[in-house]
């Protein structure tokens, strides 16, 4: 193959949506192993230790195709044709810690200095459901690289830098094509989660154009992905909410019918556009409060967020789009920002921020700006008094403790919540004089 690749015309990334690297303009690694000593040298030396017990050993899926690329590698997972126990036995023979992380389908993990390098044995499909397989051991390469998903994760490299790529998926890497392994209609049907793998792949690694084969298997198999856990559900979304192409990937998504299979309540594209057009940070809670819509408890509960997460996406959702923001404008006084702190934290008010920005303006401004780094300076005020404070100050018992305090607190915030614990003392005093 001929890494340089042919010159296109050059493309504007679309604001805040994490452009990817443009695949056309890369000239992938001849030899990946020296892309990673020239970048991870100690780590290439733990590779080596392993490759002198497992010899046969060959990095695999993610590790290759992102070396080939000149993407950051995060897990070095490796296949064996040695079954689990002999691997196990080799690594412990050798002084080696290693964890039985997944027998049943073939895998250990073998840690070297503080890092966990995942071993698998080569596999192939006895029985799927639709989500989970039923494996057996092999020791055919491509029998097992034919197992996995798409052809840019069926690679492997030996010790010898060697790329060993029995399905063209080089050539897609190249090409920004994100391909099924096989024909695209079986793949998805072996297991559901392949259809939210392919949108949040295709947005990585893929072209303007997905495959045609892929798009028509995930549009006509859309409704298995009802059958998938929420929790499978959400980490895909995600996932695809912090990554490349945020905007183009959902649309994708929404023409092969599978965004509303994912989000029954409803959601809004266009709203959450305009977010991505502000230039925001690629977080995926504050990508929800503008995507989702309805009831967001029942959001959040059907996808089972943390209790944290519920109420963040909740309260920015609902204090930035149902309240009118609360008011949260560019030129804000510090006396109208400390009052909105006393209500609410720093990071749930730069977040609504965010959303009001984005339905008043949609696109970047110095102002808005301006107006969350202010935010981010300011202490969150304190209110000292309590009711036994207007006890002591001689009010008596009962529901006028109530009000006497409430009055104290709405001129402590009137003045900008400046006032300290000797000044609303002082002003209590006044109160119960008067």
């Amino acid at each position: 193959m001929n890494d340089a690749l042919p010159p296109v015309a050059p493309t504007q990334p679309t604001p805040r949506q994490s452009a990817p690297v443009q695949l056309a303009h890369v000239q992938l690694a001849s030899d990946p192993l020296a892309r990673l000593y020239r970048t991870r040298p100690e780590t290439v030396a733990t590779l080596a230790r392993i490759w002198d017990i497992v010899p046969d050993a060959r990095l695999v899926g993610g590790a290759v195709r992102d070396l080939l690329c000149g993407r950051a590698v995060s897990d070095m997972d490796m296949a064996t044709a040695l079954p689990p126990q002999d691997v196990m036995a080799r690594l412990g023979a050798a002084g080696i810690r290693v964890v039985p992380t997944g027998l049943a389908h073939g895998t250990v993990t073998a840690v070297l200095e503080g890092r966990p390098y995942e071993i698998t044995t080569l596999r192939r499909d006895e029985q799927t459901d639709g989500r989970h397989a039923q494996v057996a051991w092999t020791d055919d390469w491509r029998e097992d690289a034919a197992r996995r998903d798409f052809t840019i994760n069926a690679m492997s490299c030996d010790r010898a830098g060697v790329v060993h790529d029995p399905f063209g998926g080089r050539a897609d890497l190249a090409a920004g094509r994100v391909r099924f392994v096989g024909e695209a209609h079986a793949r998805i049907t072996e297991d559901a989660l392949r259809i939210l793998r392919f949108f949040r792949f295709n947005a990585r690694y893929g072209g303007d154009v997905p495959d045609a084969d892929a798009m028509a298997a995930a549009t006509a198999l859309a409704p298995m992905v009802e059958r998938l856990s929420v929790e499978r559900i959400w980490s895909e979304l995600r996932r695809i909410l912090t990554g490349p192409r945020v905007a183009a990937t959902l649309a994708l998504m929404e023409h092969g019918g599978v965004l509303a299979r994912i989000l029954p309540e409803g959601y809004d594209l266009s709203r959450l556009g305009r977010l991505l057009a502000c230039d925001g940070p690629a977080d995926a809670l504050l990508r929800c409060a503008a995507l989702f819509v309805g009831d967001m408890q029942a959001v959040a509960q059907r996808l089972r967020l943390s209790r944290a997460d519920e109420r963040f996406v909740r309260a920015v959702h609902d204090g930035a789009l149902h309240g009118g923001g609360d008011g949260l404008h560019p030129g804000m006084t510090g006396a109208e920002i400390a009052r909105m702190l006393v209500a609410d934290p720093a990071d749930i008010l730069i977040a609504r921020t965010w959303l009001r920005q984005g339905e008043v303006l949609g696109r970047p401004d110095v102002g808005w700006d301006d107006l969350r780094a202010i935010i981010t300076r300011c202490p969150r005020p304190v209110f000292t008094l309590a009711g036994r404070d207007v006890v002591a100050a001689g009010c008596p018992p009962g529901p006028r403790v109530g009000a006497i305090l409430a009055q104290v607190r709405d001129w402590w915030l009137s003045g900008g919540c400046v006032a300290d614990r000797v000044a609303c003392l002082a002003h209590l005093r006044h109160v119960l004089g008067a």
